[in-house]
């Protein structure tokens, strides 16, 4: 049987309360690289209209980063930048970024989060747009690693790549996500973040 902490309200918990939640937390952290993968192959049956799925397009992407010579943690950026998509269209690759954060260096995450602005580069022209958005942050010390990260990004929609599968990249995305977590400023544990 599960237990259960007593309170009602989160001011009114014990150390035995909060320490039994840190407990259910880490086993349930522990699960993270099994629902990041469930999250990649919905992707496959996701935003209509692109000549491969969102989830090839990702591991296009990640092939493509792998074959440049990138490393660990920007190949996982590469293939996990567009899991939003399905939750948060508008703001995916924020949300992608966040889910990377506490796990890889901060030059990914940004790559990632900033990826969004700079392929505009490639389409906003087309419909009325700038497509010089991303030129705003051309003084940044990761612009031309974002550049670089966009190029395998924008070339990945082609059915005739030879792209690794998802079940090549489990490993890698396992061995990632299952890290102590690097930003100290997520507790790993129990926090307000899921309040």
């Amino acid at each position: 049987m599960t237990r259960t902490v007593a309170f009602r309200q989160m001011a009114d918990g014990t150390r035995d309360d909060y320490e039994l939640l840190s407990e259910y937390a880490r086993e349930f952290a522990a699960g993270l690289p099994d629902r990041i993968l469930a999250a990649l192959q919905r992707l496959d049956a996701s935003l209509e209209g692109y000549p491969v799925s969102r989830l090839v397009h990702s591991l296009q992407t990640a092939t493509r980063a792998e074959v440049a010579g990138a490393d660990d943690e920007m190949i996982l950026g590469a293939l996990v930048h567009d899991i939003g998509d399905d939750l948060s269209p508008y703001n995916h690759a924020a949300l992608a970024a966040e889910i990377l954060r506490p796990y890889v260096r901060a030059e990914v995450t940004w790559i990632v989060e900033k990826h969004a602005l700079f392929q505009t580069y490639y389409y906003a022209h087309h419909l009325g747009g700038d497509r010089h958005l991303r030129e705003q942050l051309k003084n940044h010390l990761w612009y031309a690693a974002c550049v670089r990260f966009c190029e395998w990004d924008q070339a990945s929609f082609d059915p005739d790549y030879a792209t690794r599968s998802l079940d090549y990249f489990r490993p890698l995305l396992q061995r990632i996500f299952s890290r102590s977590v690097r930003d100290y400023s997520v507790d790993p544990g129990i926090t307000g973040r899921g309040c």
